[in-house]
């Protein structure tokens, strides 16, 4: 099952009582068939189009993505599996603490590239870049870093990791030949 039909699934869940209750009565006689409608499956319908960032922080989230996960030979990257579209959806749907975590992080991330470099966070090179995510090469410990912004890039990357990794994109790319390369086998399968 897909990620998005997953969340459509559960988000559907409450309704589906009421919408039982007003469906029509079955046609009494042959001449009153119901219309016959044709389906189109979620994903081919539209792209995921960001909407809970604003186009700064979408921006910076992408180029965080992209040095945080990128495409290795055969595994495609965090931005071929469209992590930061996927993450902005699901922080969209998180706890208020979590969006906050994510506004105020990117905002950092951009507050500090301008101060340091005169750029957004989306615009600066690997170098630049390297300095601006020091909090990330601290020894890991248990307990959460006090920093907000080392706070944010340590959850960032594990989001990142997590939903590349589960992508369909990254999937396909493990599943080719039939060996589990790159830890393959991880999207869901349908249950029907």
């Amino acid at each position: 099952m897909k990620r998005r039909r997953f969340v459509q699934a559960i988000a559907a869940a409450p309704a589906a009582p009421a919408a039982l209750a007003q469906r029509a009565p079955a046609p009494s006689t042959p001449t009153e068939e119901a219309a016959n409608l044709e389906f189109t499956h979620l994903d081919a319908a539209a792209d995921p189009a960001p909407h809970f960032f604003t186009p700064a922080q979408i921006a910076a989230l992408r180029r965080l993505s992209d040095i945080l996960m990128p495409a290795i030979g055969e595994a495609p990257g965090a931005l071929a599996a469209e992590a930061p579209e996927f993450l902005d959806f699901l922080i969209s749907a998180s706890p208020a603490d979590r969006q906050q975590l994510y506004r105020a992080g990117l905002d950092a991330l951009n507050a500090q590239a301008k101060k340091r470099f005169n750029k957004p966070f989306a615009d600066v090179d690997a170098a630049q870049a390297d300095v601006l995510l020091a909090p990330l090469r601290e020894p890991w410990t248990y307990e959460p870093p006090t920093d907000p912004l080392a706070r944010f890039l340590r959850a960032a990357k594990q989001d990142v990791r997590t939903a590349t990794t589960n992508s369909k994109v990254f999937s396909a790319a493990s599943s080719g030949g039939g060996a589990r390369r790159f830890g393959g086998g991880l999207y869901w399968y349908p249950l029907d």
